[in-house]
């Protein structure tokens, strides 16, 4: 049993850290475990909303704040942040001395935080590893994570087999189930009349969620998809359109200038947010037709709600779906060819019995007690587990 465990948690996503609320809670209020958290990447832009304040406003102590963001998105600026992550999480490592490191996730700020975690032998725990995005570099980065860490939380048994098939021990490898299913159970979702007045935007007859971010194994596509998907939004009858912008990868800002122009035209039908959070974006959903675009929250959150997503092109190719996903390339004919599906009354029907494959809750808890269970005494030196493979 693990007591008096410093547990350091790092967001660079206010998406993220809505998916780490109830563990951070659960941490802060435990009388054996002390809570370290580190904000960095869109937390502090002025750009995406310096979300770091929601944070605070929840009630949370940040202890550093790691600053990495430059004031572009090509892949020499990224790569330039990564930089900046490893000299600062390097710092932080040294000032706060965790006994552990949480994370959750794909994206190039925690793979920093985890190489600098590495080379200063601190015990990693990681959540969602062993999925598949095949069309974005985050698949790269998460399976490299996944080596550097030492406890993994993963939300199915297809993905927990494919975490010890990187050569990860078993018995530090637990399906708990996707940790956005929490917010989904215990989140006190706002009514609709207190939705539209979250957003200063009153919903119609019918209603979309939007979300798309770049695919960033693809060179210089951002433009030209999305404007296919705006194409055949813009031709539906009767419908408000919910836009949330795009993470800072390549090419994110190009996908938020579209966004801007296009709800400057049609304020009547649209508006943008650059961040929902947990409570707004779950409650949207609720109330919509269909979330449309390439977000993981449409793969793993949205079935819960029983709504269908369109999903477009390669960005979460290889995640396990849901039968409320209609997967779609990102040409305009198919965009059109999937809305119509989504609205169909077939499908509508259909999805009324989906059943999510990432769980039914409970994630928080199963994740602190393995944490408090599993020993970190030389947990950092790990052996490679060998599958045995029979010879055909």
């Amino acid at each position: 049993m693990n007591n008096n465990l410093r547990i350091c948690v790092i967001t660079g996503t206010r998406a993220e850290y809505g998916l780490l609320y109830w563990i951070l809670k659960e941490i802060q209020t435990s009388s054996d475990l002390e809570l370290k958290i580190i904000a960095t990447g869109m937390h502090l832009s002025p750009e995406f909303g310096l979300t770091y304040k929601q944070i605070e406003s929840d009630g949370f102590l940040i202890d550093r704040k790691i600053e990495i963001l430059l004031s572009s998105d090509t892949p020499t600026a990224i790569s330039k942040s990564m930089g900046l992550g490893m000299i600062g999480f390097s710092d932080a490592f040294k000032e706060l001395e965790p006994d552990l490191i949480l994370v959750l996730g794909d994206r190039f700020e925690i793979f920093s935080a985890v190489s600098a975690a590495t080379i200063a032998q601190i015990p990693v725990a990681h959540l969602h590893g062993g999925e598949t995005t095949e069309g974005a570099f985050d698949e790269a980065l998460r399976h490299s994570i996944t080596k550097m860490s030492h406890i993994h939380f993963t939300s199915t048994e297809e993905y927990r087999n494919r975490v010890i098939q990187l050569g990860e021990q078993p018995k530090h490898v637990f399906n708990v189930g996707a940790v956005g299913i929490d917010n989904v159970k215990r989140l006190k979702l706002l009514s609709k009349n207190e939705f539209e007045e979250s957003i200063d935007f009153k919903l119609g007859k019918h209603n979309l969620l939007v979300t798309f971010h770049p695919v960033t194994l693809e060179k210089a596509t951002a433009e030209s998809q999305f404007k296919n998907i705006l194409r055949a939004l813009d031709e539906l009858e009767e419908t408000h359109l919910i836009f949330t912008k795009a993470n800072a990868d390549t090419d994110g800002r190009i996908i938020n200038r579209m966004i801007d122009d296009y709800v400057s035209q049609h304020l009547e039908k649209s508006v943008v947010h650059t961040s929902l959070g947990q409570l707004r974006y779950l409650s949207a959903i609720q109330y919509m037709d269909g979330v449309v675009g390439n977000s993981s929250s449409g793969i793993l959150e949205v079935p819960s709600f029983k709504v269908g997503t369109v999903n477009v092109g390669d960005r979460q190719l290889g995640r396990i779906k849901a039968e409320s996903i209609i997967d779609c390339k990102p040409s305009y004919r198919e965009i059109q060819s999937a809305l119509s599906k989504l609205f169909s009354n077939k499908f509508q029907k259909q999805i009324k019995s989906t059943v999510s494959p990432y769980g039914n809750g409970g994630v928080t808890e199963k994740i602190i007690q393995h944490i408090r269970e599993t020993p970190l005494q030389g947990i950092v030196k790990k052996s490679f587990y060998n599958l045995i493979i029979e010879e055909s």
